[in-house]
Parts: structure tokens; sequence; C-alpha cells
């Protein structure tokens, strides 16, 4: 009795620090946002006063005035769920030779598809724009689809390498027995049961694509501007204008938020867990 009330007292504690990490990185900065995007730039929000005294919408008028802002967030959404597809079809190859077939260098392989999210996002855009251009890929969307592409693989690779290290070999192996060509024991089995790996990977996938800005803008601005690079266009150069930008960060976080409570009831089914395995 005592062992189960003490794991009882643990478990209490333990969530008491992550719902206080939780709040602290989140609750906490959203709260900060919120005053800053609603508050009245006439009156202004100055020290010693905690709250603003005057509130507006005039950040969000002027933002949402634009009529380009629709067509925006509809091309976001097109290129960042074809990115998501798009990465998926990719990563499912390399990751089950890195998950099925042991060879020599493989460790070394990898470092190499971890390469790019350990390289700055930043010189990884400035390269890639400078190829892209060259192949006559700038200002378009296509070359916005493929250069985020180049981002998001590498941990949609890893998640799916962990999932399909957890598939029995011995259920490919029956099917092969039972008269299946490899392509369809592939078909039927590893697909299937790799199904919670490419669902974990293509959330994070498309939030690290729809938020995107480095490398979309090096690749598709002026030609080609998603919500991500004509939201930063209002931050005002070199002046930061913070109820502005306040609107601009409520706008980018709209559809991580989704995502985090679609993965938070994930969760609960164990789905997530299962797909992100040993990452």
């Amino acid at each position: 009795m005592s062992d189960t009330r003490r794991q009882k007292r643990e478990g209490r504690w333990l969530a008491v620090g992550l719902y206080g990490y939780l709040a602290l990185v989140m609750f906490v900065p959203l709260v900060v946002i919120a005053l800053w995007a609603f508050y009245d730039p006439a009156v202004g929000w100055y020290p010693p006063d905690i709250v603003p005294t005057s509130y507006s919408v005039e950040p969000w008028r002027e933002v949402l005035a634009d009529r380009g802002i629709i067509g925006s967030l509809v091309l976001s959404l097109i290129i960042s769920t074809t990115v998501t597809f798009l990465t998926g079809a990719l990563a499912f190859p390399t990751a089950w030779a890195l998950a099925h077939f042991p060879f020599r260098i493989k460790r070394a392989v990898e470092v190499f598809v971890l390469a790019p999210m350990i390289v700055p996002g930043i010189v990884v855009a400035v390269s890639l724009g400078e190829i892209f251009f060259r192949l006559g890929l700038t200002q378009t969307v296509l070359g916005v689809i493929l250069v985020q592409t180049v981002g998001t693989l590498p941990l949609m690779i890893r998640i799916l390498t962990a999932t399909l290290e957890g598939i029995p070999g011995e259920l490919m192996l029956a099917a092969r027995t039972l008269g299946a060509s490899p392509r369809r024991a592939l078909m039927r089995i590893a697909l299937p049961m790799a199904w919670p790996g490419f669902l974990a990977g293509g959330l994070l996938s498309f939030i690290s694509s729809f938020e995107d800005f480095e490398k979309t803008f090096m690749v598709g601005a002026p030609g080609v501007q998603p919500l991500s690079v004509r939201l930063w266009s209002y931050l005002g150069g070199e002046i930061l204008i913070f109820p502005t930008a306040a609107v601009v960060t409520f706008i980018l976080l709209a559809p991580t938020l989704i995502i985090f409570f679609i993965a938070e009831r994930l969760m609960k089914e164990n789905v997530l867990a299962a797909g992100m395995g040993k990452l």
C-alpha cells in the first residue's frame, strides 16, 4: 500500500512539473502575445502598467485588410500538404533500408540523412537558393515544394526508421513463404503497419512546411508568397512593430495549435507515441 501511495505521489508531482513547464513555455508567452495583439497603439502600453489600459483590433484590421492574405493561406495549405505527401513517399524507401538492411556504412548514412537538421536553416536556405537559381526553380511553387522537402525529409526518415524497426521480420518472411512477392509483402504488411510513423512524421512535416520562412523566402520570394513570407513582411524592416508581430505570431501559431490538439488525441490512443518510436 505504501508503494502505491508513493507512486501516486510521484505521479502527482510529475504532472505538476509537466503542467508547470507547459504553462511557463506556452501559456505565459501566449498571454503576452495576446496582450500585444489587442492593445491600442494610439494609447500605448508603458510601465508600470502590467496590462494595457486600452484595447483595439486595429493591428488585426491592418493585416487582414490585405486581400492577398487568403490566397497566401490557401497556397500555404497546398504547399504544406504536397510537401507532407512527397516527404512520406521519398522517406519510406530510405527508412526501410536503414531499418532492415545491415550494411557497413549504415551509421555514416544516418548522419548524412540528419545533416540538414544539424546545419542552421539559413545556411541550407542560402546554399539551396543558389542551386535552385541555376536550375531555374526560383520563384516557382515547385521550387518551394522541393526546398521545403529537403528540410522535412530527415525527421520523417528518422521517425519511419524507428517505426519500421518495430515490424517483426518474421511477418515479411511468412508472407514470402505463402507466395507473396517482395512488393506485395511490402504493400500489404509493411505499409499498413507503418501508418503510425507516417502519421507522426506527417504532422511534424506539415507544421515545419507551413511555418518555414528561410528556405521559402530564399527560393520563392518575391514571386511565390505563402503565408509565412507574406506575414513576415509586416514586421517593419529594421524596426519591429510589436502589435503587428503579435498578430503574425497568432496566425502562424493557429495550425500548430490545431496539430498539437490532434496529436494530443492521438497520444491517448498511443498512435503518435508508436510513430515516434525511438526518436
